[in-house]
Formats: structure tokens, C-alpha cells, sequence
């Protein structure tokens, strides 16, 4: 694990977004990598190795639902907590879930909400059980 809490890989095609979620969680203790899509997702995955991956649903090339398929259908990131920071529409949180997603995040968000979910996230990723079996969660407003 890197940085006091963990690293974590912010998807968002928003530069402004990514700095802001960048900022609130080096100010506490994590380690962060950006990427602007899904694809550049992807390919940082493996070299970033992440203990928690945030993403945004509505991006260019690769959307976040379909980022967070492919990355539970690759035995390397499979295990990996995914959270999504989105609007959190029913849509979004369905297909979401169906594609594996572990927590959701409704934009606007207050930083401590985000603080809270990456730090829960990365606290199961390190306490995963033997059988390697995780439940979807969630967190913020979509759901409790």
C-alpha cells in the first residue's frame, strides 16, 4: 500500500473534478494517479496498482460502467473496490452494480463523504475474506 492510506486511481474526464477529488485525498493521506477516461484507465491500472478505484460514469471512449466490467473481468484488477462519482441516476446505479461496482458517490459531494467511502473501501480491500467473495456497498446518497 502506498501513501499513509493506500494509492488511488481518480477516472474523470473533468480535470477540474479530478483535482478536486485529488486534493481532498492527498490532504488526507492517500496517494493519487489521474486519468482522464477509461481507457487511460486500463492502461495505468497494472503499472498504478491501486488499492481503490474511483470513477465517473459519462466519459469519451470508455465510460465508467464499461471501465468497471472490464476491470472485474481481468483476474489481475477483479478484486479491485470500485466507486463511482457520478450523478448517481437510477441508471447509473443499476448498471453500475450489474457491472460490479462497490459504492456510489452522487456529484455534488461533500469531501468528508468522499474521504469516508475511499477509506472504507480501501479498509475491505485489506481485509478481503479467504474465499476472495466481496458484497457491492454503497455510500453517499445513492444509498446507505
Amino acid at each position: 500500500m502506498s501513501g499513509a492510506y493506500g494509492r488511488v486511481l481518480v477516472v474523470d474526464d473533468n480535470k477540474v473534478i479530478r483535482q478536486l477529488i485529488r486534493v481532498n485525498l492527498e490532504l488526507e493521506g492517500f496517494e493519487v494517479v489521474t486519468a482522464a477516461d477509461g481507457v487511460e484507465c486500463l492502461d495505468l491500472v497494472h503499472e498504478v496498482r491501486p488499492d481503490v478505484i474511483t470513477l465517473d460514469v459519462v466519459m469519451p471512449r470508455l465510460d465508467g460502467v464499461q471501465t468497471a466490467a472490464r476491470l472485474r473481468a481481468d483476474p489481475r484488477t477483479g478484486h479491485l473496490p470500485v466507486a463511482v462519482i457520478s450523478a448517481c441516476t437510477p441508471y447509473e446505479v443499476d448498471s453500475g452494480s450489474a457491472a460490479g461496482v462497490d459504492a456510489f458517490l452522487a456529484k455534488p459531494f461533500e469531501p468528508s463523504e468522499l474521504v469516508r467511502m475511499v477509506r472504507r473501501l480501501v479498509d475491505r480491500e485489506n481485509t478481503v475474506p479467504l474465499d476472495g467473495r466481496r458484497g457491492a456497498g454503497t455510500a453517499g446518497s445513492a444509498a446507505g
